[in-house]
């Protein structure tokens, strides 16, 4: 009988402890559990019908290539500002607020609304325009520190390349117009930049300040009043947004125009050279996915983009009077 008892206390005490150890391990899924669906909030310039469309299949596209579907085992709550930026901490609160178990944040204003609105629920930036360790986001691309990692486009370090191509297209360009929107954060940069490359390239800069879209016809009208030759046009939501009628503007006032998405040149514009940002929130997905399995986004590293679109419009060159050089005609992308 003393026996028995000793056994039974055994397989007891084996039993708390096995169960002790699997308090802190993650049990399998038993083939009749429904798997857990996972909240995530997206938040975003835009509308979902407009330029961010494409956007959204690309992060869709990435889950899917990790395993996941909406509606079986992950679930979104989207937030789109609209046309009204000033309501983005307004929406990222109401994300907060659902608890979600992550943030996709699509464009500055957005990542940055994110971001003040907390501290601790995990956020991942489609692709940023601005600098993300000069505008306080994360302390390095390597190790973010904080709650915010994602993807990075930098596209303002490409001020360069734009203004060199415009030069090409435009023989004795020596004023080039640039766009300048004081909500966007990401703008100090890219201004910076294109500074430094304007004096590199012994080219004046003229500022057209645009802060909603019925700025955009009196810019054009400034930009010639100016003499401006060309316009450059930093990544910035409301181009993206208003895109077919920036490119129509640019047409109708025979302003070589170019932009870091190839969204422009597909809607009419001249010229692109950025990154494909389709492409970014794609590998985007990789990032939400290793959070959504425990991994903490202050030593996920950011990525910079892999790939760079050179988009040409024929069509519009030959509309505003341009011959493009053969060298121009040999790497970009034609659109007839």
């Amino acid at each position: 009988m003393r026996g028995l008892r000793r056994r039974r206390f055994l397989r007891g005490g084996l039993a708390l402890t096995g169960l002790g150890l699997l308090a802190g391990c993650q049990l399998p899924r038993l083939p009749w559990q429904a798997e857990r669906i996972r909240l995530v909030g997206y938040l975003a310039v835009g509308s979902r019908t407009g330029a961010r469309a494409a956007m959204v299949d690309g992060l869709l596209d990435g889950l899917r290539e990790h395993g996941y579907e909406e509606g079986r085992n992950i679930a979104f709550e989207y937030r789109f500002s609209d046309g009204r930026d000033e309501r983005l901490p307004e929406l990222a609160a109401e994300l907060v607020a659902l608890q979600v178990d992550l943030i996709v944040a699509s464009g500055s204003p957005a990542s940055f609304a994110a971001a003040e609105a907390t501290r601790t629920i995990p956020i991942v930036m489609g692709s940023l325009a601005a600098d993300p360790v000069a505008s306080g986001l994360v302390q390095s691309l390597a190790r973010p520190g904080g709650n915010v990692t994602g993807m990075t486009d930098m596209g303002s370090l490409l001020a360069v390349k734009w203004l060199e191509l415009l030069k090409e297209l435009v023989p004795g360009l020596s004023r080039v117009a640039a766009f300048w929107n004081p909500a966007n954060p990401s703008y100090d940069f890219a201004w910076r930049e294109l500074g430094a490359a304007a004096s590199t390239l012994a080219v004046e800069l003229v500022r057209l300040v645009v802060r909603a879209r019925d700025d955009f016809a009196g810019a054009f009208e400034d930009a010639a009043r100016q003499g401006a030759g060309a316009l450059v046009m930093p990544a910035d939501p409301l181009v993206l947004n208003n895109v077919g009628m920036v490119a129509g503007l640019a047409l109708g006032h025979r302003l070589p125009a170019t932009y870091s998405l190839r969204q422009f040149p597909d809607a009419g514009g001249l010229l692109s050279y950025g990154p494909n940002v389709v492409d970014s929130y794609r590998r985007a997905a990789k990032h939400v996915d290793r959070i959504l399995k425990g991994a903490s986004p202050a030593g996920l590293p950011m990525e910079q983009p892999t790939q760079f679109d050179f988009v040409l419009n024929l069509q519009t060159a030959q509309a505003i009077g341009l011959t493009i050089p053969q060298s121009i005609l040999l790497q970009a992308e034609l659109i007839q």
